[in-house]
């Protein structure tokens, strides 16, 4: 019995948990949190893409600096308490191997390599566009309702899907930022001019995933080749997804307002068995 009480979580632990991770609704701690962290990662993946542009790295190469150690500084915190307070959980309860299973987690991994290379600089692989991935989590900010009050169907239609647009619309950004990034590293030596920063490779990404023109870029690596291969197949389909979402979601929403203007009738007698809504 001591046992279990000594495995029980603190208060402290568990309100580090909840801010964390899922507060309650409306805890401003929680929220706060959230945007905080999600403001820092989509600069640090804005910042990430401007180093790799010779003139503005040599505008502010001190800010570029100060701006990483500030950013490792916080996730380096927030990994930390993530990986403290994970035993308020009951899945992680144990003190020890709770937050061992929690380390090894797909996201917890994400959160670590994110920080690694600062601290391993001797990886000699810059890891840091990793930190894209950590918007998985965030997408919990601000719990997305059903509307209900929309005057016009394809008002009703956006946001009644508009879920899993948004998840698509993740999907698609982190493809983008993960592949263009890979294909900069990939191709930046063989070509330095077509693929002179992640900017750049971003571009060639968007013209890969909608089947536009190039611009000429061809991959000339290996890599790089089968790098393209692989964000061609993956980006015709994902951009078929926001079209079969809204098609469904069509369909529904003209089956519902019919069904709401027209009442119920027996197919003998023709009597209304239901009166339309109103």
């Amino acid at each position: 019995m001591s046992d279990v009480q000594d495995n029980r979580p603190s208060p402290a632990m568990i309100r580090v948990r909840q801010i964390l991770e899922a507060g309650e609704p409306r805890d401003r701690a929680s929220e706060a949190f959230d945007t905080f962290i999600l403001t820092l990662i989509i600069l640090n993946v804005a910042a990430i893409a401007a180093e790799t542009i010779s003139p503005v790295y040599r505008s502010a190469p001190a800010f570029f600096r100060w701006f990483e150690i500030f950013s490792v500084a916080v996730f380096t915190v927030e990994y930390v308490l993530r990986v403290w307070s994970a035993p308020a959980e009951v899945r992680y309860r144990s003190p020890v191997w709770g937050r061992l299973r929690f380390a090894v987690t797909p996201m917890a991994l994400v959160d670590l390599l994110a920080i690694l290379p600062f601290y391993l600089p001797f990886l000699g692989v810059d890891l840091r566009f990793i930190r894209a991935f950590r918007l998985v989590r965030l997408l919990r900010i601000g719990k997305l309702t059903r509307y209900t009050g929309a005057l016009y169907t394809l008002g009703r239609v956006i946001l009644a899907r508009k879920e899993e647009l948004l998840t698509v619309a993740f999907i698609l950004f982190l493809l983008l930022v993960v592949t263009s990034s890979l294909m900069y590293f990939a191709e930046h030596t063989a070509q330095p001019e077509a693929f002179s920063s992640i900017p750049k490779a971003m571009w060639w990404g968007v013209t890969m995933l909608t089947s536009t023109d190039i611009d000429g870029a061809i991959p000339v690596t290996p890599l790089g080749r089968a790098l393209a291969v692989v964000i061609a197949f993956f980006g015709v389909g994902l951009f078929a997804l926001p079209t079969g979402i809204l098609g469904a979601a069509f369909t529904e929403e003209i089956a519902r307002q019919e069904r709401e203007a027209s009442p119920e009738k027996c197919p003998r007698c023709g009597q209304v068995l239901k009166p339309p809504e109103p």
